[in-house]
């Protein structure tokens, strides 16, 4: 199957250049390509995508506002995934495209192969961001959120256990290691647990974690 791609950065030579690595593989195809979120919406309204590399910050209307109106109009988690790209590690914009619906992000100057390699996981319906980042980012975020006060949990004891594991960053074969599992179960336990809490991805678990006071705060 080739995975369709659609390239939204303001910066012409960043785009032009991930659009050549993109291209570049036997197995992917730039469907389109877009300077800015306006651009993006009304290009991804015309062709089908499965992927979409959005910059997070843009003129006109950022990749955060971009991503939310996509994945709203979508509906049903219908829409084509979204990786979106961004300068700064520690970057609020990525964190609030993350809780906007995207299944990840990557810094803009990643190797190719790195960023092919986020396409093709994100295309199979896993997540990109790597454990250290994702606690980095959050920690950083998460005091800022607001915390309900008793949020209905509706999830067994043990995965609300494999819940804390997702959100420390950890792949189905760590928590399969520390729970004394084996991860086709861990697998099952992570697939009920986005069932359950009608989230797109293990970055939405992460963030409905921190969110419902899952994880401890720093």
């Amino acid at each position: 199957m080739t995975i369709r791609v659609f390239v939204v950065d303001d910066q012409d030579l960043v785009r032009t250049g991930t659009i050549m690595v993109i291209q570049a593989q036997g197995d992917m195809t730039v469907v389109g390509e877009a300077r800015d979120g306006l651009e993006a919406l009304a290009g991804l309204g015309k062709v089908v995508a499965d992927v979409v590399l959005m910059d997070v910050r843009m003129p006109l209307l950022d990749g955060v506002e971009a991503t939310r109106r996509l994945l709203a109009g979508a509906g049903g988690g219908g829409g084509p995934k979204v990786i979106v790209l961004t300068t700064f590690d520690l970057d609020e914009y990525a964190f609030a495209a993350l809780r906007a619906g995207a299944s990840g992000f990557l810094l803009k100057d990643a190797p190719a192969e790195e960023i092919v390699a986020a396409v093709r996981t994100v295309h199979e319906g896993d997540a990109v961001i790597a454990p250290s980042t994702t606690r980095r980012l959050l920690d950083h975020v998460a005091p800022t959120l607001p915390l309900p006060a008793d949020p209905p949990i509706p999830l067994t004891d043990r995965e609300r256990e494999v819940l804390q594991h997702i959100a420390q960053g950890e792949t189905n074969a760590e928590i399969a290691g520390r729970l004394f599992l084996s991860e086709g179960t861990v697998k099952t336990h992570v697939g009920r647990i986005l069932a359950k809490l009608q989230l797109r991805d293990r970055v939405q678990a992460v963030i409905w974690a921190y969110e419902h006071g899952q994880i401890p705060r720093m």
